[in-house]
């Protein structure tokens, strides 16, 4: 499956990017909002392309050479809450914008193998590194097997809100003393035995929220995207922009609040009195797209 980048239109809109200006976007993936950024920002402009995922950036290297972007495009693997470092190693400004897609690519849950998506049977990893130990070392193998249960249970409702985390967290931890669990599909099992049935059938899989938990846990998500926002301010010049599209709630409230406490100091104006989401035609061509928010400043 394609990845279709989400608000493409809008991200355009409010990065508004100009010929020869320059742009970071942290979370680069298949590049879909970037190829569009550096369109417009032609012929000198640059993106610095950032991306925690190694194979993501060296297919990325051979899409780009092929359609003749190579000199306008830095790609780096790496973590964005290393942002100002990447920037200074990389000698990367004036930076006129920068973009944060914080959803996953299609790669990721189509391709990765790496148990993203309880659709497929494989092994409980999780990590967006290519090399699980440069990361935390964490995988959702190594919580689901070896943590407290009521350390289990804590991130399923915090990062989750998972109302039946405790149930889940029992059952994980039961079943765990019978045989290690090590796959995606038996983790959905075990999901399903530890919550009512009418918990199956709704709109959403019984084990989404679980899994976005583990997610979140292994790539220690939220606290990346804090130690990343106040580092924007810093590169950015006056007048440039940040545009960030976050999928859930947890998200959406650091970047909220982040933004109204600079707005209150003065350092930002906010572009975005709420936060834009998709139109319905957009969430029916790509319903992946159906939970995204984007929210959008200028610094000043």
């Amino acid at each position: 499956m394609a990845h279709i980048p989400v608000l493409k239109k809008e991200v355009i809109e409010y990065l508004n990017p100009k010929p020869n200006e320059n742009f970071i976007d942290c979370t680069i993936g298949e590049g879909g909002h970037s190829l569009t950024i550096l369109e417009k920002i032609s012929p000198e402009g640059k993106i610095l392309g950032i991306d925690w995922n190694l194979e993501a950036i060296e297919k990325l290297k051979i899409k780009i050479e092929n359609l003749g972007f190579k000199k306008n495009l830095i790609l780096v693997c790496d973590n964005f809450a290393n942002l100002e470092e990447i920037v200074e190693k990389n000698k990367f400004w004036p930076v006129n914008g920068i973009l944060f897609d914080l959803g996953m690519s299609s790669w990721e849950i189509e391709e990765s193998g790496k148990g993203f998506t309880f659709k497929k049977d494989e092994p409980l990893i999780m990590s967006y590194s290519h090399n699980v130990n440069s990361a935390t070392g964490l995988t959702a193998m190594e919580i689901i097997n070896n943590w407290q249960e009521e350390d289990i249970e804590k991130i399923l409702k915090e990062y989750g809100e998972e109302k039946f985390g405790r149930s889940i967290a029992r059952e994980i931890v039961r079943a765990r003393k019978i045989k290690p669990i090590k796959t995606t599909f038996q983790l959905v099992e075990i999901i399903k035995k530890a919550t009512p049935a009418w918990y199956h059938y709704k709109k959403i899989h019984p084990a989404t929220k679980t899994f976005q938990a583990l997610r979140i846990a292994v790539n220690d998500e939220l606290n990346n995207l804090k130690k990343a926002l106040p580092q924007t301010l810093k590169i950015l010049k006056n007048g440039g922009r940040i545009v960030i599209i976050s999928f859930h709630s947890l998200e959406d409230k650091i970047v909220k609040i982040f933004f109204k406490e600079k707005a209150r100091q003065g350092r930002i104006k906010i572009l975005t009195k709420k936060p834009v989401i998709p139109q319905k035609i957009e969430i029916k061509n790509n319903p992946r797209a159906r939970s995204a928010k984007l929210r959008a400043v200028e610094v000043l």
